[in-house]
């Protein structure tokens, strides 16, 4: 991958405990929306383990002047220095990288499904998506734990008023937690909760510990209820 070297211009908090920081877009620096790159510190004032470079999706789509990542702000060297060096502090960037781009087969709908901070290459897409008013269906299930936990969160909704061809489905799994309302999905009872049963609930929760492609597809399955697609229970390995 090639070499570049960019600047620090900006930075936000975009959820709690997830920041987004902006970067001057070097000359020649061409990505797809999906793709990462690498950033690495330049003589910072402090370092771990873990060392000075990170690599990070895109968040920010092809078409803008900057490049921007997001990322939960955990307790590193390299965290702590990138939320508190002055703007304009210099980093070396490698990139891009990475095959998670759209099919260029657009007669076939897109499902992208997303977790918290998992989001971001997706935000790339949609954004561009919406921008070049691509005919390509996409669907976005993005699950969280709360609506404070969701970075992005407004834009994504949003985006579906700019372009036709998206959907948003967004679940919260511990709304009990959250002080922001929330007209979605709720997916986070375990089995037998809802029935009140707190020893099935409990029974519940033991097996999606030990199997976790169980809480998966019982999250894919109240989705499809609500979209009245019919569900067919896929067997799982192992259990």
């Amino acid at each position: 991958m090639a070499a570049f070297e960019s600047q620090l211009t900006g930075r936000e908090e975009v959820a709690e405990g997830t920041m987004a920081f902006h970067f001057s877009k070097p000359a020649g620096f061409d990505f797809k929306a999906g793709q990462s790159m690498t950033v690495a510190l330049v003589d910072p004032p402090e370092t771990d383990a873990k060392g000075n470079r990170r690599n990070f999706s895109i968040v920010s789509a092809p078409f803008e002047g900057e490049l921007a990542i997001a990322t939960r702000m955990r307790d590193t060297a390299f965290k702590r220095v990138l939320k508190t060096v002055p703007m304009g502090t210099k980093v070396h960037l490698r990139g891009p990288g990475g095959k998670l781009v759209l099919d260029g087969n657009d007669s076939r709908p897109a499902v992208l499904l997303a977790g918290g901070i998992g989001i971001t290459p997706f935000v790339s897409m949609l954004r561009q998506a919406a921008r070049d008013r691509l005919p390509h269906k996409l669907f976005l299930f993005y699950s969280n734990r709360r609506p404070e936990d969701a970075a992005f969160l407004d834009e994504l909704i949003e985006l579906q008023r700019r372009n036709p061809n998206y959907r948003f489905v967004g679940t919260m799994t511990e709304m009990e937690k959250s002080r922001r309302p929330w007209q979605g999905a709720l997916y986070g009872r375990a089995a037998g909760d809802d029935r009140g049963d707190a020893e099935d609930a409990r029974r519940g929760r033991g097996r999606e510990r030990k199997h976790p492609q169980r809480r998966v597809l019982r999250l894919l399955k109240g989705l499809a209820a609500d979209l009245r697609i019919s569900w067919r229970q896929p067997e799982i390995p192992g259990s």
